[in-house]
């Protein structure tokens, strides 16, 4: 699997599947979410009301992953994943790391051979840069997902490109670090 981190607009990205951000309630937000959402167009909120209501209290687990439709995406496919709130007091890493592994592990049964990430938490759940990326780039690397050809950090901003570059950098195949 070849894993690369470049400064992008998800949204854009041609890939089989893109990773949405989202937040448990499935309909909605601002950042990353709001972006899908209003680039993707009215298929993925019906497919996301849909399985909202098989959810139980009608939210995503996080840590958990759900897909649907690109909509009028590049993507075929948009994995929603409900990341973690940052708490400096409560170690929520594995949360963090089963959003990458769900995910990844999903696209890989959906029949996807590429998926793109944002950074997802580090955002306004306030997660630090740095160890969102070395989170990130661990759990890809230590996912199998024998589909799964390339893996794609999109992301916004410099800080954020430069967080997971060095990720990549430092942590090898097999997501040891």
């Amino acid at each position: 699997m070849h894993v690369e981190a470049v400064a992008s607009d998800i949204t854009t990205e041609r890939v089989d599947a893109i990773v949405n951000a989202a937040n448990p309630g499935l309909l909605g937000g601002g950042g990353v979410d709001g972006a899908i959402h209003a680039a993707g167009g009215p298929e993925i909120l019906a497919e996301c009301r849909r399985l909202k209501a098989d959810l139980p209290g009608g939210l995503l687990t996080r840590g958990q992953a759900v897909a649907t439709t690109g909509g009028r995406l590049p993507a075929r496919w948009v994995i929603h994943t409900a990341g973690p709130v940052y708490e400096p007091t409560k170690d929520r890493s594995s949360i963090l790391r089963s959003c990458y592994v769900q995910s990844l592990l999903l696209a890989d049964t959906l029949g996807a051979t590429s998926i793109a990430f944002p950074a997802i938490s580090a955002g306004v759940y306030g997660w630090p840069l740095d160890d969102a990326a070395r989170i990130a780039v661990s759990a890809v690397r230590g996912t199998s997902a024998p589909g799964i050809e390339l893996v794609r950090f999109a992301l916004f901003g410099e800080r954020a490109l430069t967080a997971f570059r060095q990720a990549l950098t430092n942590i090898p195949p097999g997501g040891m670090n």
